[in-house]
């Protein structure tokens, strides 16, 4: 895949939504300060876009989404959290109505989105997964990931939580909370 092929994707999706986005190619970053200084903004605004992988169904639920053909629950979601803050994985659990949540392996959110973590979006995803925006980001110009290395989208979240139908909740801590 040349370097050019995930933004066209994003670009795509996000014209197929009415999504406005900009995609800047951006320096590296040795942390999220040196990361929003190089872009001119306050480290909430870098949004980490995390795919977080739901439970799997159990036989019985899985012959019953047989005999309906309906039911099905996605295997993964996507969790928007500013910088400066982790996901709160009892308040998503929550949110989500699951008892169980975590973090797949590099390999599993690849397979899931066609994103290498650092680079992963909800737009353009491979999947269209549920999307769950944490609420600090509401009314907020961020920027995230854009489909490759180097590289960084700006859009308005309010568009992104609309284009996407996203769940908007309480759904992150400050990174140096524990659960």
């Amino acid at each position: 895949m040349t370097q050019a092929d995930p933004h066209q994707r994003v670009r795509a999706a996000a014209a197929a939504r009415g999504l406005d986005i900009e995609i800047r190619e951006r320096p590296q970053a040795h942390s999220l300060t040196e990361a929003a200084a190089l872009l001119g903004l306050h480290p909430s605004d870098i949004v980490k876009t995390l795919v977080v992988k739901r439970p799997s169904l159990r036989l019985a639920d899985a012959r019953s989404v047989q005999a309906t053909g309906s039911g099905t629950q996605p295997q993964y979601l996507f969790a928007l959290v500013p910088g400066g803050r982790s996901i709160s994985w009892p308040k998503l659990r929550a949110v989500v109505g699951v008892n169980r949540l975590r973090l797949p392996e590099p390999e599993l959110a690849l397979a899931a989105t066609g994103y290498e973590r650092g680079t992963i979006v909800p737009i353009g995803s491979r999947t269209d997964w549920p999307v769950y925006a944490d609420e600090s980001i509401v009314g907020r110009r961020v920027a995230m990931g854009a489909g490759s290395h180097g590289y960084s989208l700006f859009t308005e979240a309010d568009d992104l939580i609309r284009a996407y139908g996203a769940t908007v909740a309480d759904i992150s801590q400050p990174e140096d909370a524990r659960d």
